[in-house]
């Protein structure tokens, strides 16, 4: 059973399945990382040169560059995660491909 903080958010142990449902349904994901909120759509979830990394498109929330681009979060380094109700499209197509080479890859939009 997953454990839940008050604010809603999927406790630290739960974000492999939360991670994989999010990814298998296209689902939208709101993330605490480095201390800011961001909602993204997960695209790649994997290993990356021994890190679990999740590749994602981040739509909302503080970040360095202006506006939604895809962004490469450390799986360690997420404070907390919460899969959300809305759906999103799933690949952003041919021209928005930034496949990493994994070591592995434990989930992929398809």
């Amino acid at each position: 059973m997953p454990v839940l903080s008050e604010d809603g958010f999927m406790a630290a142990t739960a974000f492999d399945a939360e991670l994989r449902f999010a990814i298998t349904h296209r689902r939208l994901l709101e993330l605490r990382y480095n201390g800011e909120t961001r909602v993204v759509e997960p695209h790649d979830y994997g290993r990356h040169q021994g890190t679990e990394r999740l590749l994602a498109y981040q739509l909302q929330g503080r970040s360095t560059a202006r506006g939604p681009a895809w962004r490469d979060f450390i799986v360690a380094k997420i404070e907390a995660c919460m899969v959300l109700e809305q759906l999103f499209a799933g690949s952003r197509g041919h021209q928005h491909t930034r496949h990493k080479p994994w070591d592995e890859v434990f989930a992929r939009v398809e």
